[in-house]
């Protein structure tokens, strides 16, 4: 497991912004990096610095993905047709435990992982326990019998502070979820501004 799932707000701070809309992010109540000269850190950064930190927040979004797979991401989605930074995003949102966090069915992407990887969830009636694993179009993923009633699962959905995506249709009754299309980085709901033509301009250097 990522030493980043036991400091994961430390990304908010070191970002400067509240990634994933959470109302306990400490950025809520302190809009400046960690440490002791945090407040003092305010020098402009270079073009380089600039794609680095699109890159850093967009992989720290989804969780506890390792730079190795990252750019593995990367070097597929530059491999197929059309636009590099829309199958960059394609490619992430089709993830299993990015899936079971656009449904709603957990709180955090940090959660999704560990969900998926205790093995509460399963993919067109099979159990899945990879969070890497790349759903299809038209898969369906539902939470496991002896699973659907766990705290952290009825608590998710009810939060306000998100929805569903219309290319994810959930039933939270059944605790099913449908993965309908792949998403437009336009139809990705973001807390916050990303940028994933930097993140393509990183690594084409």
């Amino acid at each position: 497991m990522s030493k980043r799932n036991s400091a994961k707000y430390k990304i908010d701070r070191r970002m400067g912004e509240n990634i994933w809309g959470r109302p306990k992010s400490p950025v809520n109540k302190r809009e400046y990096g960690p440490g002791q000269h945090g407040q003092r850190r305010k020098t402009k950064l270079s073009d380089f610095g600039t794609q680095l930190k699109a890159k850093q927040k967009l992989k720290g979004y989804y969780g506890n993905i390792s730079e190795k797979q990252f750019h593995r991401i990367y070097t597929e989605a530059a491999r197929l047709r059309g636009d590099t930074s829309e199958n960059l995003i394609g490619l992430l949102e089709s993830r299993l435990d990015a899936l079971i966090y656009r449904a709603k069915f957990v709180p955090t992407p940090f959660a999704a992982r560990q969900f998926v990887s205790h093995g509460h969830v399963t993919v067109n009636g099979k159990r899945v326990n990879i969070p890497s694993y790349r759903c299809k179009i038209g898969d369906v993923i539902e939470v496991r019998e002896k699973s659907k009633q766990m705290g952290l699962v009825l608590e998710s959905v009810e939060l306000a502070e998100r929805d569903v995506p219309d290319y994810v249709e959930a039933d939270h009754n059944k605790m099913t979820a449908r993965y309908l299309r792949q998403p437009a980085f336009a139809d990705v709901p973001y807390p916050v501004v990303m940028e994933p033509n930097l993140v393509v301009e990183f690594y084409s250097r």
